[in-house]
């Protein structure tokens, strides 16, 4: 029955009985017909149970309050990887990687605080000229007057430089680290995926953790350094930490350093040349680089959900939400919320409060590296419009499968020469 209410689309999408609803298919966001989907949900039932899906019976929250809720009251709502992480699909039970966003206070806190220094604003004002000057650098050698991969040619580069510098990682093998992050997010079952099933996705990681071991090994003998692996290698809280949360905590730093970034700088571009009297206004007055990169990052929204799982019996939404219970949070909805966000369907590069989305998460789980992110994010957009201006998008982007990571694949431009 859901797959039949997968298929069909905009008003059509009303008229479904609510129980045949379930938004966690890929395909929806590999497609993009997802709006009207939650659209209905938000309308009619906001704290929706699917009792059927691929992943088993779940609730999807899709209202922004009720998704605020859920993110504060991590007492009831764990993100514990012993009781189901963080992704509505559950790891299996022998292959499972605990890392900080996978653990609950206290140990969550003492391992988000061995990391967070990385992203202080005094170390942030010292990397910007690196990044401005990578970016230039790349921006500078786009070919001009054919079509080529935004996402191969800018988005994948500049954020692999970001992580080879935030890693200090032998700088010739930094595409490692793009793999090691595809590996880490994948969808197994997406026929690109590089990996395609769930023992192999570990047996890449453990590869990861291998020579990533070497390094920590070497950083833990030295004197401190302001790089993660010298930070996670000195670092009371993870100085010992086993082979599983090594990969797991590994994993969610160069993920969490990618592909919010990579995505964003892709879907930016997309959506602006989407929505041409914003990127007019964008080019007339340059400054508004300072509200784009938040309403960029709200419109993509590059995180789709998270799961929680209920660690007692609540009520969320007038819904009783029992012990055990799968809840997941949809942010792409969330930042679609009419009652929190004004005109949220719309791309509108001067709001007044751009920053009041939840792409970021929000309470103890909100991104350790969002300032980063928009560091990288508005150096892009400051030295691409006194360069180009216009890039053409030449055709439909290439979306990733997946129901966690808002990716584009591949991306067609050509810059008019």
């Amino acid at each position: 029955m859901a797959a039949v209410a997968q298929r069909s689309s905009g008003d059509d999408v009303f008229s479904i009985p609510l129980e045949e609803i379930d938004v966690s298919d890929p395909q929806l966001y590999q497609d993009d017909t997802w709006h009207p989907y939650f659209a209905r949900l938000r309308r009619d039932d906001p704290v929706h149970w699917c009792p059927d899906s691929r992943y088993g019976p779940y609730w999807a929250v899709t209202k922004y309050q009720d998704i605020m809720q859920v993110e504060v009251n991590h007492g009831t709502y764990s993100s514990d990887a012993g009781t189901g992480g963080i992704q509505i699909e559950d790891q299996p039970a022998d292959l499972v990687r605990p890392s900080f966003i996978r653990m609950d206070p206290p140990r969550h806190d003492d391992q988000r605080k061995v990391v967070s220094p990385i992203v202080a604003p005094q170390n942030l004002a010292n990397m910007e000229a690196t990044i401005r000057e990578r970016t230039r650098h790349v921006l500078d050698g786009l070919p001009r007057g054919e079509t080529f991969d935004w996402v191969e040619k800018v988005s994948v580069e500049l954020t692999t430089m970001m992580l080879a510098t935030l890693f200090d990682f032998p700088w010739e093998e930094r595409r490692k680290l793009t793999y090691w992050s595809d590996v880490a997010i994948c969808n197994v079952h997406a026929p690109e995926s590089p990996v395609h099933s769930e023992a192999e996705r570990f047996e890449e990681l453990k590869k990861m953790a291998e020579t990533m071991a070497a390094l920590f090994n070497e950083r833990a003998k030295g004197p401190p350094k302001f790089d993660l692996l010298s930070m996670l290698a000195q670092g009371a809280a993870t100085r010992e930490m086993p082979l599983r949360e090594f990969m797991g905590n590994l994993s969610l730093l160069i993920v969490g350093g990618n592909d919010t970034t990579r995505n964003s700088m892709t879907g930016g571009l997309l959506a602006l040349s989407r929505n041409p009297d914003q990127y007019r206004k964008l080019r007339d007055n340059p400054d508004l680089v300072a509200s784009l990169v938040p309403e960029i990052i709200r419109y993509v929204t590059p995180v789709i959900h998270m799961r929680r799982t209920a660690k007692e019996d609540s009520e969320l939404g007038g819904k009783t939400i029992r012990k055990g219970d799968k809840v997941v949070i949809w942010y792409v909805s969330g930042n679609r919320d009419p009652e929190a966000i004004d005109d949220p369907d719309r791309l509108i590069i001067d709001r007044a409060r751009p920053r009041q989305h939840l792409s970021f998460g929000f309470g103890i789980h909100r991104c350790v590296g969002n300032r980063l992110a928009e560091l990288q994010l508005r150096i892009l957009w400051e030295e691409l419009l006194p360069r180009f201006p216009a890039i053409e998008v030449m055709g439909p982007p290439r979306r990733v499968y997946s129901n966690f990571i808002h990716g584009i694949r591949s991306l067609p431009v050509r810059i008019p020469a």
